[in-house]
């Protein structure tokens, strides 16, 4: 018969020996793949916010150069309005002015008897508004009640 050699028996102490080594130096591969991984990460985030806070930079500039932009269409259009202001302003003094002379000659013209419907042409009044200026100031009592009738 063929005989299979044997080997030594290996005593207990230096089986958890080499158990405790293999083991450590499983640790120690684990805990650097562990590490090493997180430096890729810390690395991949710190470049991603820096690419962040590259393009807010970018769209912050870009909202600047708009608002540079504006304030100089608003400071170009601030004398055109003002003139524009003074324009209307002006007119509405003139119209306001014309409007209390053609009221004046409307009274003038009532007082002296004349119609509503002459008042209204030469004056460039309402109808409604001249026979108010004849009921008011007619000063005879005829034309005051033709006036009223009318109404």
């Amino acid at each position: 018969m063929i005989s299979i050699p044997t080997l030594a028996p290996v005593p207990l102490d230096t089986f958890l020996y080499v158990g405790r080594a293999a083991f450590l130096i499983f640790s120690f591969a684990l805990a650097t793949i562990a590490f090493m991984r997180l430096r890729r990460s810390t690395e991949q985030r710190r470049r991603d916010e820096e690419r962040d806070a590259q393009h807010t930079s970018a769209l912050l500039g870009r909202v600047l150069a708009r608002i540079e932009a504006l304030e100089t269409r608003v400071t170009a259009a601030e004398p055109r309005l003002a003139a524009i202001s003074e324009q209307i302003e002006t007119h509405f003094k003139s119209a306001a002015a014309a409007s209390s002379r053609n009221y004046a000659v409307a009274i003038r013209l009532a007082r002296a008897g004349s119609p509503a419907e002459e008042i209204a042409a030469a004056c460039g009044l309402a109808r409604h508004e001249a026979d108010l200026v004849v009921k008011l100031h007619a000063k005879d009592r005829d034309a005051r009640h033709v006036a009223l009738m009318r109404a």
